[in-house]
């Protein structure tokens, strides 16, 4: 059998991806079709849900083993064939492609094509330009950060701080709190 997937994104109105792919294929398999389609670097930890009709997530397949609670079933991409968890049309899934944020894509099996096989995934339809992989206020510039040295107590000192003209404890109320009068 064949499945055919719809990609949309809330972020981008006019982008959609239709990918028909084997139902014997992998999960994996799936994710790297998705990322070859939308042109996403292949570096970042991904999951699919599978969602109820409210696009609840229920079933996650995740990209490496995530140590789950052993009383839940844990699904790896590597090792789920799509036909496994996918048997109806009009099934809802999202594919999250960035986890800290949740940013995603909505995906719905169109259409099972029975009685044919497909050796690679294929985009049989693709029109707009998907989301940036990652958002300009969401990226940390990491080589930016290791490269910049944090500051010395004399810079700290420099920063106009004067310590004598701190409010604190004088020194009456330093002595209410000698050992004598601890206990």
């Amino acid at each position: 059998m064949i499945y055919r997937f719809i990609l949309v994104s809330d972020e981008v109105d006019d982008f959609r991806r239709d990918i028909t792919i084997d139902s014997d294929a992998t999960f994996l398999t799936l994710h790297e079709a998705i990322l070859d389609a939308v042109n996403y670097e292949k570096d970042q930890i991904t999951s699919f849900f599978i969602c109820n009709d409210d696009w609840e997530k229920q079933t996650e397949i995740t990209l490496i083993d995530m140590g789950s609670d052993f009383e839940e079933d844990s699904y790896i991409m590597e090792s789920t064939c799509l036909s496994e968890l996918l048997d109806e049309e009009l099934q809802k899934l999202l594919y999250v492609f960035e986890p800290l944020t949740d940013r995603c894509f909505f995906m719905e099996l169109k259409e099972i094509i029975p009685g044919n096989n497909q050796d690679q995934p294929q985009v049989v339809k693709s029109e707009g330009n998907p989301p940036k992989q990652s958002s300009p206020e969401e990226t940390l510039d990491f080589a930016k950060i290791a490269t910049t040295p944090l500051p010395t107590a004399d810079d700290l000192l420099d920063d106009g701080l004067d310590f004598d003209d701190e409010v604190g404890f004088n020194e009456d109320e330093l002595a209410d709190f000698s050992d004598d009068n601890l206990f």
